[in-house]
């Protein structure tokens, strides 16, 4: 048995951990300084509940069925456990596909802290070439009176990043904990969306056409290269991009020759021969 927040929960069968999730799923890690509130954000998002008081040397994963704008996800939630500096972060930085950086409005050295783990996971991103959403909370926002860090500054820090910027606090309502909770996985959502790229139409020869007595040409059509007739042969399509992303358009090579029942190319209109 393991527990999460002073409730027991009981350990999955074997057969649920060989049962692959059918949700798309979510990995966000909370960074940031001891006493910035990583944990209690965490709670209060998977609970409702503000808890003000946690053991600084724990660490751990939670997950949560969630739906964001009518579309369900599976949230994990790590809410790491570094001392104030950025240590061994290889776990969280391959598994992450989103940050959350944490620092409270009331201590401006949390706030220092949060440059560091920036920059670690600038490093990361240049060197595997691939940019994560990031997004930058000052919490603690129920403490304005005490306020060290101007909201200012917090914009300026998360500008430089390219960060998202949030105020939140833990203490006050849930709305506002679960929105930035829910923009972390529209963040991703948005980065999957960006990062797929419409795979080009291969078509290559497999035999040439016999019986023909001379090479005609091809008229040239829809921007596609001319070529001769006698080196067309019965097509492979190896990589097609979905329909609604072309439209279809047939070759014919001449008027003539469809006459005798000359072979179509059906080729996707904007993509090249190879």
């Amino acid at each position: 048995m393991s527990s999460m927040f002073g409730k027991p929960r009981a350990a999955p069968s074997t057969t649920d951990r060989h049962l692959p999730s059918l949700l798309p799923e979510c990995n966000v890690v909370i960074l940031g300084c001891r006493g910035s509130g990583k944990s209690a954000l965490t709670v209060k998002f998977l609970t409702k509940r503000f808890i003000s008081e946690y053991d600084p040397n724990l660490e751990d994963t939670y997950t949560s069925e969630e739906t964001v704008d009518q579309q369900p996800v599976l949230m994990k939630v790590m809410d790491t456990a570094d001392q104030d500096v950025p240590v061994n972060c290889e776990r969280y930085l391959n598994w992450a596909n989103a940050f959350m950086v944490v620092y409270s409005i009331d201590n401006k050295r949390s706030f220092e802290g949060c440059q560091q783990y920036l920059d670690t996971i600038s490093l990361h991103t240049k060197g595997i070439q691939h940019d994560y959403p990031i997004l930058l909370l000052g919490n603690k926002l129920d403490l304005e009176q005490y306020r060290q860090v101007t909201k200012a500054e917090g914009v300026s820090l998360a500008a430089k990043h390219g960060c998202l910027f949030y105020e939140v606090s833990a203490c006050l309502e849930f709305e506002a904990v679960q929105h930035v909770f829910h923009e972390a996985a529209r963040e991703v959502r948005r980065e999957m969306e960006r990062n797929l790229q419409v795979r080009p139409l291969f078509i290559t020869e497999e035999r040439p056409f016999l019986h023909l007595a001379a090479p005609t040409a091809v008229a040239s059509k829809h921007g596609l290269a001319s070529c001769t007739l006698n080196t067309l042969s019965t097509v492979n399509y190896k990589e097609i991009p979905s329909v609604a992303q072309a439209k279809l358009v047939t070759v014919k090579s001449s008027r003539a020759q469809s006459k005798r029942k000359a072979p179509t190319l059906t080729l996707l209109k904007g993509f090249k021969i190879f």
